[in-house]
């Protein structure tokens, strides 16, 4: 048995993990991952393959390098029975802050709660599709991948169009109380995802949510738009909404690339 112990860079959420996972669910020779997300760091036990195996986790562009390379005499691995309950609960959570943000943000004329829903989007894709890969065959995953990532693309794309739209018109300002206040309890919501994602990995890990919870981009992107809703009322403009709504178009469009390259 092999151990390799890579660094990846742009792993700082759960969402990261389950991108890696799905991508490298393919191959036989993997016994087990073992994922240190706060050092961004993952370690496979493996048998051969390491080169292809290295291959496919550069395609998702997260920053990856080889750090060691070693024999190893474990045999056993801890497993996560409860991984079907965990995928389920983050899912939800997910996807309920999605409509919950989408909802307030067209009412609110907040392009920033708009643009932050289809960030939650794009986690319960990821989320939703390694629940249907848990037990599932690589094609039909790779499928749902596939209808996941180009539907994100279009919404972010009809996004950008309407942020163009009130950039260049007269448009009333968003409701600033209502950016800030959903936007803290979208924050609280990432929160407990990563603490339950965290969580499940091992007791010894506790120390390290603390730094899950400040590297997330989930966490900046709801920061983000907290402070976009006090600039807001502060200038007495809808710019900070529209330059924090045209950032986070970016990223979820990024996500979707992602997801993307695991349906090849």
């Amino acid at each position: 048995m092999k151990k390799t112990t890579f660094e990846i860079i742009k792993m700082d959420c759960p969402s990261e993990e389950n991108l890696i996972r799905m991508k490298l669910s393919e191959f036989v020779t993997i016994k087990s991952l073992d994922f240190d997300i706060p050092n961004r760091k993952l370690t496979i036990f493996h048998e051969n393959q390491i080169d292809q195996i290295e291959v496919a986790i550069n395609e998702l562009n997260l920053g990856c390098k080889k750090i060691s390379l070693e024999q190893t005499d474990q045999i056993v691995f801890k497993e996560n029975t409860n991984q079907r309950k965990l995928l389920r609960t983050v899912l939800a959570i997910n996807f309920v802050f999605f409509i919950v943000e989408m909802t307030t943000g067209l009412i609110s004329k907040s392009m920033g709660l708009v643009a932050d829903s289809l960030d939650m989007l794009a986690d319960s894709f990821v989320y939703g599709i390694s629940l249907f890969a848990v037990g599932g065959t690589v094609i039909k995953k790779k499928r749902i991948a596939k209808l996941a990532g180009y539907f994100q693309i279009i919404l972010a794309i009809i996004g950008f169009f309407e942020i163009l739209r009130r950039f260049f018109g007269e448009e009333k300002l968003p409701n600033f109380s209502t950016m800030i206040i959903v936007s803290i309890f979208a924050l609280i919501a990432n929160g407990i995802c990563l603490y339950l994602m965290q969580k499940s990995k091992s007791k010894d890990e506790a120390h390290m949510k603390a730094s899950l919870i400040f590297t997330s981009n989930d966490i900046v992107i709801n920061v983000g738009v907290i402070i976009a809703g006090v600039l807001v009322n502060w200038l007495n403009s809808s710019m900070p909404d529209l330059i924090i709504g045209t950032i986070v178009f970016i990223i979820v469009i990024q996500g979707a690339f992602r997801i993307l390259k695991i349906a090849k």
